[in-house]
């Protein structure tokens, strides 16, 4: 997927400078409070633009600066290749967790949606 595929809005003033979409994703990211999780959806709905898919893309290119661990996807696995650090992370933050079960892969745990899930509730100052 290219950057194409982000929301367009106008391209950046300078050419380092990132996408005005990717920046909007990344300033949510920094809003989830430790101990919760956005999914990808969650995230593209609460700004009003793009999917799933487009704010993957830019956690994917640009989320290494944000608590990208808070992003997840709507079934509480979490990241591939990434399971231990997230999990490191979560556990610092008390994130809840479902243990998994012992013919789970690799027995890691998942994310607890019903619980761990924010709605955005209480900085809606940002929302767009």
């Amino acid at each position: 997927m290219s950057q194409e595929s982000l929301p367009s809005d106008g391209g950046p003033e300078h050419p380092d400078a990132l996408p005005e979409y990717a920046e909007r994703v990344l300033e949510v990211a920094e809003l989830i409070p430790p101990g919760h999780v956005m999914t990808y959806g969650d995230m593209a709905e609460w700004l009003g633009e793009g999917g799933p898919r487009q704010v993957g893309r830019v956690m994917a290119l640009y989320g290494g600066a944000v608590p990208w661990w808070r992003v997840v996807r709507a079934d509480g696995v979490l990241l591939p290749g990434h399971e231990l650090r997230a999990l490191g992370h979560y556990r610092a933050e008390g994130t809840p967790l479902k243990e998994a079960s012992r013919a789970a892969e690799g027995h890691v745990p998942r994310v607890d949606m019903r619980r761990a899930r924010w709605d955005g509730g209480g900085h809606t100052e940002g929302h767009t």
